[in-house]
This record gives C-alpha cells, structure tokens and sequence, in this order.
C-alpha cells in the first residue's frame, strides 16, 4: 500500500490547480537547473539505479535505454520522441496525466532531452484526445512564458516541445509506425535494426517512450533512485497507475505500489467487485493485448510483471479490466480479436490474414457453430502469427485467443454441444413445391 508522501502524480483526478503555478506549489521544477548541473552521465547511472521498467507496456528498463542514445554528436540531431498515443482498450492513464497533471510531463521531457542530448522533443498524442492536447499545449506555452523552455532558458539547456497530433490509428503506437507518422508517412512499422538510438525520427539517433516513463523521472532524480527502488519487490520497484475499468464498483486510475495484489488494489481503491468477490468470472490484466486471467489464478496475484507472468499473463499498462459472471467470455474475446482485426497495418502476412481468420473462427465459437477439433486449430493459428511479424501487434492479436483457449476451453466446448444438439433435435422444414 502506497503512501501519500510517496505519489507522484498529486493532481492526477484534476481536483487541484494543474497550471505552472500549481505545479510548482506541488514541488515539480523544484531544483530542475541543480539536476541538469550533475550531469548525463548522473542522471542516467540514477535512472539504471531506480530499476524504473517502461510503462508502456514492453517494461524495457528505461535509463538503459536512455543509455543506448550515442554520448557524442556525429553532427546529426538527437531527438526524444514522447509516445502519447494511447489506444490500448482499458488503457486511460496517459490521458490523466496530460490533462490533468501535464507539468510532470514537461519537466520530464526537459531532463530526458538533456541526458541522451536531445534539444527537441515531440509528443505523438493519440487522433482521439482532443482535450488532452489543448490543456498540454497550453502548459507547454506557459513554460515557454516562464522561461523554462526555449533557447538560453533558465535552466542552461535549450530545449523546445512539439506537440503532434496523430489520426488515430492504433499501429502508431509501435515506436517505429509512430516515426514513420511523424515524419508525415503511412503509419507502418519498419525492420529492425536499425534500431532508433542510431536511426530514428529523420535518420537521426531517437529515443521514444510512454508518457508515464517520463513523467516520474524528475521526482526519481530528486528524491533518489534508493526511494523509489525501494517500492515494490525486486525487478518489479517503484510506482505505477493502475487502471481499473469493467464490473467494480468504482472504476478509476490510480497511483499504487507496484506488487499490490488484485484483492487489495480493488477493494481499497474500486470499492470491490459488482455482486462481491464469488461473482467475479475473469480479469485482462494489462490491456486487452494480455491473456485473460480466470478469477481463481488473479484473486492473490500481486500486480507486476513477473506476478503476472506467473499466471501466464502480462502485465502490460497496468490496464486491468474486470468481468464478472454476467460477461460472455468468448463473445468478449471475439470484440478484441475484431479490434486487432480492424487496426492491422497489413504489411505482414500472418498479421493481415491471421487476425480476420481468428475473428471468424471466434465468432462463430460464440454461439456454438463449430467443431472441436477446430478449438486446436485456431489455437495452432495463434502460434503461426505470434512472433512471425514484424511489430507485436501479431502477438496482441494472439495471446487474448490463447489466453481464452488455454482457461476457457469447456465453456467453447459447451457451446459448440449445446448447438449441436439443438441442431440435431429441431425439425426439419419441407418447402412446398
């Protein structure tokens, strides 16, 4: 259980003054020029230090990657690419942040802009979040007001902010289909390597990451890698918001400890599961990439990554969406497939023809019109297309189709019996001639 001292996010339900002003009363750009003055190679040793892993998803250890950017300019720009485009079903906390505690941000972008040598930085924000990108771009112009931002700044380090609206495209949230949109291309993932460190947005060396990475950067600089790492169990430290949407009481977003069970993450904070606790049917623990967990294996299971890998799930964005007894299972794993389905780029084979074969095959499993053997087959479809593309959009398409296959196979099964014998059982129509 995290403690209020220890939050990071302190305007994160918008309930206080989010502007400049308000920020600062909160203690963010608190000694920003004194962190800058220890130098890169400080500020990444302590961002290693914190164990802080990505929170967009793939939980890659962020000052590791800052680390990959080159330590000399070869006369080309470096670039720091803040991906905002948050299109994950179940997945809201990116949203909170710009709208409501943007300064966090900011700052953040500042500090990782100065550590891989970055001058310029543009955040890609999803084609859907309009609010979210009037009330970023006007914190943006404050700090440029302020002084905080911009060439000869009050912080030693010129730096300047763009803020790029995407069309809403699901694929433009893979680090490389996100480059390609920004420079004004069709939004489709490139072969790697090159890698973006050493060619990225414009051929340039880039870093990109996820809002939230950036965001608890600062408060981990000033309050030191040893706090921060001393949340949480080891490989899996710090903070993290937590998403909770579906059949609880209190849906929200929340900032906890990473390693906090599921039971006390939804009473303290959802106010339980709709019709308690023996009512709850199944959890997608991270967005609807991850493999459904059924309620037995999630109860006790402390959310972080390696917990979740250990139910043979993943712990994604933290977006975790609650079905009770009451959800149909297997239609509302067909939706997602349906949605994997729609936001294919096409490019890769498997991707392309994989997700609609799976969607059909689904759909028909819905209401029972199929054959088991066909249950092993669509399974064996998922492994055609998982690891055979180029991005990892053909693996979110398959692990929700394996999680459902592998935990609720005998409720396929009853369906496909129970149409069955009600085909066998009703009458045969005769036209008339």
């Amino acid at each position: 259980m995290l403690a209020d001292k220890d939050r990071i996010f302190t305007n994160i339900y918008g309930l206080k003054d989010k502007s400049l002003k308000g920020a600062i009363s909160r203690g963010h750009w608190d000694g920003t020029k004194q962190i800058l003055e220890k130098g890169r190679d400080w500020i990444i040793n302590e961002m290693k230090a914190s164990g802080l892993r990505g929170r967009g998803g793939a939980g890659f250890p962020t000052g590791l990657k800052w680390s990959f950017m080159p330590k000399e300019s070869d006369g080309r720009p470096h670039y720091l690419v803040v991906n905002a485009d948050e299109s994950e079903p179940g997945t809201c906390k990116d949203r909170d942040i710009m709208r409501h505690d943007p300064h966090t941000l900011i700052e953040g972008c500042l500090i990782a802009g100065f550590a891989m040598g970055a001058n310029t930085c543009y955040i890609y924000v999803r084609g859907e979040y309009i609010r979210e990108r009037e009330a970023l771009q006007a914190a943006i112009d404050e700090c440029y007001d302020a002084g905080l931002l911009g060439k000869n700044n009050k912080n030693g380090w010129d730096y300047d902010i763009f803020v790029h609206h995407g069309a809403g495209a699901y694929i433009c949230g893979e680090e490389t289909a996100l480059l390609e949109s920004l420079e004004g291309k069709k939004g489709q993932p490139r072969l790697k390597p090159p890698f973006p460190a050493n060619m990225g947005l414009y051929g340039c060396p880039t870093t990109v990451n996820n809002v939230e990475s950036i965001a608890v950067a600062p408060t981990i600089l000033r309050r030191g890698a040893a706090w921060f790492s001393s949340i949480g169990r080891p490989n899996n430290v710090g903070t993290k918001l937590f998403m909770l949407s579906g059949h609880v009481n209190r849906p929200c977003t929340v900032e906890e400890a990473m390693g906090i069970t599921f039971r006390e993450l939804v009473d303290k904070h959802a106010g339980g599961i709709r019709g308690g606790w023996d009512n709850l049917l199944a959890v997608i623990p991270g967005g609807a990439s991850c493999p459904v967990v059924p309620a037995a294996d999630i109860i006790d299971c402390p959310m972080d990554f390696d917990g979740l890998r250990g139910v043979k799930s993943s712990f994604g964005t933290a977006a975790t969406i609650v079905m009770d007894k009451s959800t149909d299972i297997v239609r509302a794993i067909a939706r997602i497939s349906y949605f994997f389905k729609h936001e294919s780029c096409g490019q890769c084979t498997p991707c392309r023809e994989g997700t609609g074969w799976m969607w059909r095959v689904l759909e028909r499993m819905v209401v029972g019109n199929a054959q088991k053997r066909e249950i092993e087959m669509l399974l064996d479809v998922t492994k055609q297309i998982e690891g055979h593309t180029i991005c990892a959009l053909g693996d979110a398409a398959a692990w929700p189709v394996q999680g459902l296959i592998r935990n609720f196979r005998p409720e396929i099964e009853r369906r496909i019996d129970e149409f069955s014998r009600n085909a066998a059982s009703s009458p045969v129509l005769v036209a008339a001639e």
